[in-house]
């Protein structure tokens, strides 16, 4: 079975795919080696989820990220999807889905899997959803 996705549409799965590459890699270096950045790279009303416990606004998000030990995150697979327009209306929005292992201090390295729902602020892309799950 052949898919024809039209010339729009392609546009738009291509830069959800280099954005979301873009934005895992500031995320990720950002998480594992300037925390006390974090609360930049979210909405100020965004929601994160981490094994059950949650957070909402970006300075409580911030306070999170404090607390937790320090981290090496390692990426496995990477997914991007663009939420069409009619679904987020005059924003640019993506879904971003990452999986992968996670060390914590001195810990072994664990599994985890992350799913993202970034929009466009401007030139800069925040989050407005973020749901961290530990294996």
């Amino acid at each position: 079975m052949s898919l024809i996705i039209d010339s729009e549409l392609r546009t738009k799965i291509d830069t959800a795919c280099q954005t979301a590459k873009e934005f895992t890699k500031l995320y990720y270096e950002t998480v594992d080696n300037k925390r006390h950045q974090m609360a930049r790279l979210y909405m100020d009303d965004g929601l994160l989820v981490w094994n059950g416990h949650g957070a909402t606004g970006k300075d409580k998000i911030q306070a999170y990220f404090q607390q937790l030990p320090r981290s090496e995150h390692t990426m496995n697979t990477l997914n991007a999807d663009p939420i069409v327009d009619e679904a987020v209306p005059s924003q640019v929005t993506l879904i971003i889905q990452v999986s992968g292992y996670v060390k914590f201090l001195a810990n072994p390295a664990r599994p985890f899997q992350q799913t993202f729902m970034v929009t466009a602020q401007g030139d800069k892309w925040k989050i407005a959803n973020d749901c961290y799950v530990l294996r």
